[in-house]
This record gives structure tokens, C-alpha cells and sequence, in this order.
């Protein structure tokens, strides 16, 4: 599994992934916060299964 995603790429998903997240804890709390999961695990991974469908990459140089 090649990584496809850059630092700011991943980055950035953590960072949502953890918003939506709490939304199932604090302020609305609805259950839709669990969507949170899908880019925080692939961001802590460094691999999107969706760039990969789409050709994309965000990643400088892809890593074995």
C-alpha cells in the first residue's frame, strides 16, 4: 500500500477527523460526528483508497 497523501494532506484530515468526532461528545451531539472516523484513520494511515481509485496524489514522492 503506497502512501498517496502529503503532510499537510494528512495534517489536515487528523485535524477534521477529530472535529467531527467530538460532535458525538459535545455541542450537538449526533451520532453523524462518527463520519470523523473515515479521515482521521486515513490520515494517521497516509493512504486514501479514494486517490487511489481517482489516480490522485498529494504525497511529493509516493513510498513503497
Amino acid at each position: 500500500m503506497n502512501k498517496n497523501e502529503g503532510s499537510i494532506d494528512r495534517a489536515v484530515r487528523v485535524v477534521l477527523g477529530l472535529v467531527l468526532l467530538a460532535l458525538v461528545f459535545v455541542g450537538p451531539k449526533t451520532m453523524l460526528g462518527l463520519i470523523g472516523i473515515v479521515p482521521l484513520a486515513t490520515g494517521l494511515v497516509g493512504f486514501c483508497p479514494l486517490y487511489k481509485i481517482l489516480g490522485l496524489s498529494t504525497c511529493p514522492v509516493p513510498k513503497k
